[in-house]
Parts: structure tokens; sequence; C-alpha cells
């Protein structure tokens, strides 16, 4: 397989003084097969993922005169991928792609060989694959992987799927992906491609996204249905848990390789991680985050003049809150969409500016006022402190903060970038030990049934047999992140 050029990684970036304090998603996959220049569609597809992934992507291409061939970079899809130059590099009908957000291996030290897609060479050809979600067995696969003489290129716990289909017997690479998927614990969604097949895999618990799209007489698979929408494919449907397709031009084969589970997607994915024009189990995000708002003004009710959403992610919450309290809604907090990853090696002082570099308040309509902020979450709670006093230092009579998930208790293992489990202020601190560090007139986040209720469950949650996945609130994981627990990892106690 032929690679285009690759470039230095960019020590140093700094975050987002805003978004360094939320919570992030791994990564987004995106594969086409049966289209011409599909490298191009699964570029619009990751820029459409964006959101799931700003460090690096990855594009692997198939044409059967030049063979396999991939580009992989750092940075956003719109500054590397939207080369001409670089694209015609990609040709054929077949590609996968995928945008990352570490996670696992070498965080902040991420190496060029780290971004996927990954690509090995079997006896039967050659095979790529793109990984979002998490291994939680990924330290203990690889030493046995080492031991028997493999050796790894990368630190991301993805290479380890690449490595047990090597030493897999299966006689074609999707029975190769099976086996090795069935030795893999935790959460994961899979795209991965042959010289003619494109593959999707979705784990037993269906934990992280993946859909089916048709595009012409070619077929898409995507973490989120926005990206099918940039290229112009119809959705089609989710992928099921447990369920891998093998698709080529003449049409989509099914196979359910796993013990049968019960479903337990990541509520977190209505919250925030995913698009919000995209669709989750057959409802709009937006109106799901808008129905959370609902559901937190019932629960949360307070006096006051004015509901502003903390941009852009509390802005549907913001909406529902108001419309169902009936307190008008207002642009508070303005956000500068053009910041980015912009100061290189910035002076002290442009560091102590913090959260004022990403969001500036209306001080006009903000003069005097009893504001109500609506966030997603908390997670550290820094940010929600720098906002705070942004809004008191523009002359807010009261501020109050409402938060549409509950509590941030418990780390994630599946997938999602969290902090270890004594940074989250959750997991310390009371709701009210929280208002008070936060210094805010009042604190409330959304009850865990209320979630459950915003997005569809009438009766709540089911403590016997939860409906998603919400270790994060509620400290239950589904799957035992077995390497977490070998490093001293407590679980939450049994009441």
């Amino acid at each position: 397989m032929s690679q285009a050029d690759t470039q230095l990684a960019p020590s140093q970036w700094r975050a987002d003084p805003f978004d360094d304090d939320k919570l992030k998603e791994e990564c987004g996959i995106f594969g086409v097969v049966g289209t011409s220049e599909a490298a191009n569609f699964v570029a619009l597809g990751l820029h459409a993922l964006q959101h799931r992934g700003q460090e690096a992507g990855g594009i692997v291409a198939y044409e059967p005169d030049l063979g396999f061939n991939s580009a992989r970079r750092f940075g956003y899809v719109r500054d590397n991928f939207t080369s001409q130059k670089l694209m015609e590099t990609l040709p054929g009908s077949l590609a996968i792609g995928h945008v990352r957000y570490s996670t696992a291996g070498s965080k902040g030290q991420t190496a060029i060989r780290d971004v996927q897609p990954f690509f090995g060479e079997f006896s039967m050809g050659g095979a790529a694959i793109a990984h979002n979600g998490n291994i939680t067995n990924a330290d203990a696969l690889r030493r046995e992987l080492i031991e028997r003489g493999s050796i790894f290129q990368s630190s991301s716990d993805s290479e380890c799927i690449i490595h047990l289909m090597a030493r897999s017997m299966g006689r074609s690479i999707p029975d190769r992906m099976e086996e090795a998927l069935r030795k893999v614990e935790g959460a994961f969604s899979v795209v991965a491609m042959t010289r003619t097949k494109l593959i999707g895999v979705r784990d037993p618990l269906g934990v992280r996204p993946l859909v089916l799209g048709k595009i012409g007489s070619g077929w898409a698979l995507s973490s989120e249905t926005c990206a099918l929408d940039i290229i112009g494919a119809e959705f089609v449907r989710e992928i099921e848990p447990g369920e891998m397709v093998v698709i080529t031009p003449a049409g989509v084969e099914s196979h359910f390789p796993f013990r049968p589970a019960k479903s337990r997607f990541c509520i977190f994915e209505h919250v925030y991680f995913s698009r919000p024009d995209s669709i989750l189990g057959g409802r709009s995000v937006y109106e799901t985050r808008e129905a959370i708002g609902r559901e937190l003004a019932k629960e949360a009710p307070v006096e006051a003049d004015l509901v502003c959403p903390v941009p852009d992610s509390g802005t549907p919450a913001a909406i529902g809150y108001s419309l169902e309290s009936g307190i008008p809604y207002a642009m508070g907090i303005i956000r500068n969409q053009y910041m980015g990853r912009t100061f290189i090696e910035p002076t002290e002082q442009i560091r102590n500016m913090g959260v004022r570099l990403k969001l500036n308040v209306n001080r006009a309509l903000i003069k005097g006022k009893r504001v109500i902020l609506v966030d997603d979450s908390v997670v550290r709670g820094t940010t929600s402190r720098k906002i705070k006093e942004m809004i008191l230092d523009a002359g807010a009579a009261e501020v109050h903060f409402r938060i549409a998930s509950p509590p941030t208790a418990w780390p994630c293992f599946y997938g999602v970038d969290t902090p270890q489990r004594e940074k989250l202020l959750a997991a310390t601190m009371s709701e009210d030990e929280m208002r008070d560090h936060l210094g805010v007139d009042s604190l409330r986040f959304i009850s865990l049934d209320g979630l459950y209720r915003a997005v569809g469950e009438a009766h709540g949650r089911d403590s016997d047999s939860p409906q998603y996945c919400d270790a994060c609130f509620s400290g239950e994981y589904p799957v035992a992140p077995s390497d977490q627990l070998e490093k001293g990892f407590a679980l939450k106690a049994a009441e």
C-alpha cells in the first residue's frame, strides 16, 4: 500500500480553552462502496463528522490497478482532504475514513502511526479498518499478542483487531474479523474494507452508533446520519447491535456473529455527542434535546428573566426549557466560531483570557437580569465557573445553572475522553456543594429518570434492566473495564 506524505505531530497546539472542559467522543467513521471517486465522498462524510474528532483524520481507498492507497493527516478535514492533488492519490470506488480524538494510547503525544484507518496484508489480500469506541481488554490482548510474536506499530487499542485477524485461520477477511471481534471486550463500531467489500460491525450492546445509507448504485456506512445527508445518500437503517454487514455494489449481506445481548446504546449520544441534525433510534437528536430541556424545566423551575444557552451544545435544551417555563429565550452568550487552534505558544496574558477567547457575553441583554444558563454537562467545572464570572461581570442580577444531563460522576471506558474520576466534580461533591463551588444562585441537573423520559422511555429508567449505557452517570458498567480494574479502578459498591 502506498501512502501519501504525512506530517509531524503539531506538538505546539493548544486545546480550545472552552472545549477543554467538555467530554469528547473518540472518533467518527465513514465508508463508501460502488461510487466513482469514493474517497471524495468519504472526505465529505468525515467533514460532517468533524465534531467527533478534530485531532487527525485518514482515508484509505482501493483501485484495482493501483491497489490500496492511504493518506493520514493531523488537524481538520477541511485543511487536508480538500486538496485536489492529495485526493488524486486516492482513486477508486471503495474507500473508508476516520476522524480521531484519542482516548486510548499516548493521548497528547499522537504519532502519525496512531492515525486510522489501519491496514493489514493477509494471505487473501489486504484489508483496512477504522474503529470507533474503546477496547476495554486491549492491554491484556496486546500483551498476549506481543508474547506470540506480533509487532505493534501504534499505541492505539484498535490495532489489536488487525493482529487478531492476522492470527485467525478464517478463510475470508469477514470470517477473520468475526473471530477477532469475538475476543474483544468493550464498545466498538467498525468500518472495514477489502479489495471488493465494505464491512460494518457493531458490538453486541450497540454502545456506539453506525448507520447504513444508499447513494445511487452504491452504499455508505457512517457514524451518524448527518454525514449521509452531506453526500446526498438516503438513510436506510441503523446497523443493529451485534450485526455485521458485508456490502458490495450488488447488495448487503447481514450476519449476527455474536451472542445476543440487550442493547445498551450510549445515552450521552442523545445529550451531546451526536450532531443535532442526526437521527438516533428513529428520533431527531434536536427534538430529543429540546425534550430534555422541557423535562428539566418541569423538574427544576426557578423564577428568572431570561433562559440563555451555553453555546452551542446547550441551545436545543435551552429552547425546550424556555418553551416549557414560559421564560424568554435569549442569546446571552455569543460564541466565536473562528477560534479553533489559533494560538501557538500563547502568552500568559492570552492564556488567562481563557473562555473569553471563545465566548463573549451580550452585555446589553444581560445587565440587571436574572439569568438561567442551560448547558449540556458539568465535567471539571472550570468552564462553568468562568462563564458564571463573565455573566456577573456583565451585570446579571442572578445566575442559575440548569444542566441537561445528570451529574457526570464516573469515567467512560467505551470511547469517550473522560478525566480520572477524582477530577470529575460530581464524583467528590454533592449538588449543593457544586453550587457553592461554582458560586451560582442555584444549580440543578436533570434526573436520570427525567433523561430517560426525554429520550422516549415514558416510565423513566428501568433500574433492573437499563435501556441505555449510562455508566458515566450511574457507575453501572455494562461491560467490565478489565484493563482499568487491573490498574486498580474501583467499581461502584453494591447498594
